[in-house]
């Protein structure tokens, strides 16, 4: 069985950083391989993982939307691309759903992506997605039930009404989500409480609050992958205990 844990949030609230967190908390506790998928059309999902990508979905679809080669089919055409847009790793893989469609009708060609994904999800224990606020990738290019949805929030009173928003969308798209959760990250000393208070004000199911950490910002402005933060680092840690809130609910 598969399980798929999503991550929603505004753009600068971490959630990339979280999402490569979880990636190596998985492997660390042998829950591997893992299959990390970039769900965001600001796609650098890679750098927090210290990978490179040369291929995306999005553009696999670009290309079957114009035609294949003589001789090849459509499966066929998909097929060769899925596997060539996989970024293999030790540990875990990485697919990048690339940007949005164009204007145009892409019905067939996503059908095909759907496909394709679903036989390639069933191969890994589990799924990271590392998905934008509207989730539209969700809704549009899997079929795959979402065991976790992990809504992130900064400390600001506008990020955690975001995430109710997303919450509340990730309803109105009629996905089968087992559980929601909102994470507060990038938080300041002495915040905890107020957050709590806002949090109070809307249906949502806070799962656990990360500090703000210098080593974050430092890894970030070095270009280093943050999935690499020394094991003393806060935010790290704190993450850690919030996955470990997760397993014990799956």
């Amino acid at each position: 069985m598969t399980v798929s844990i999503a991550f929603a949030g505004k753009g600068g609230t971490g959630k990339t950083t979280l999402a490569g967190l979880l990636v190596r908390y998985l492997i660390e506790n042998s829950k591997k391989p893992v299959l990390a998928v970039d769900a965001d059309s600001n796609a650098n999902f890679n750098e927090v993982l210290g990978v490179e990508v040369k291929e995306t979905l999005g553009h696999a679809r670009e290309q079957m939307k114009v035609g294949v080669a003589q001789g090849m089919t459509k499966d066929m055409f998909m097929e060769m691309k899925i596997e060539e847009a996989i970024v293999e790793n030790d540990d875990f893989d990485l697919i990048v759903m690339g940007q949005p469609e164009g204007p145009g009708c892409y019905c067939a060609a996503n059908s095909l992506l759907v496909k394709f994904l679903d036989r390639l999800i069933v191969n890994y224990p589990y799924v990271v997605v590392d998905n934008e606020a509207g989730m539209e990738h969700l809704s549009r290019l899997t079929t795959n039930n979402v065991d976790i949805l992990l809504a992130v929030s900064d400390s600001s009173r506008r990020g955690i009404l975001s995430a109710a928003r997303i919450v509340d969308l990730s309803s109105k798209l009629h996905l089968n989500i087992k559980h929601k959760y909102l994470i507060i990250n990038l938080a300041k000393e002495g915040q905890e409480d107020i957050l709590k208070e806002q949090v109070a004000q809307y249906d949502l199911d806070l799962i656990g609050i990360i500090p703000e950490d210098s080593e974050v910002r430092k890894f970030d402005l070095e270009g280093k992958p943050t999935i690499q933060l020394p094991k003393d680092s806060a935010a790290l840690n704190a993450a850690y205990s919030i996955f470990d809130r997760i397993m014990d609910v799956l």
